[in-house]
């Protein structure tokens, strides 16, 4: 039981980044083709917003809540 509640949590975790990646995109894009007005801004636009999805990226903890809170999938107990 635990592999294929091991596998959900992973599967989810893995659609729970790449929904983070894409609005990171979207972001980027919406900046670089309607907010910029020059190419200073455009390249400033391009490369700050991914920078700062890195640094400000969600903890484990909490997108173990959040996939909890909406899937109901559990992180699995670490046994050693």
């Amino acid at each position: 039981m635990t592999n294929i509640q091991n596998g959900k949590y992973q599967s989810c975790l893995k659609r729970a980044w790449a929904i983070y990646a894409l609005i990171t995109i979207a972001l980027i894009v919406v900046l670089v083709l309607f907010v910029a007005e020059d190419n200073e801004e455009r390249f400033f636009f391009a490369i700050m917003p991914a920078a700062a999805a890195y640094v400000f990226r969600p903890t484990e903890r909490y997108l173990g809540k959040l996939i909890f809170k909406f899937t109901g999938v559990s992180k699995p107990e670490e046994n050693e």
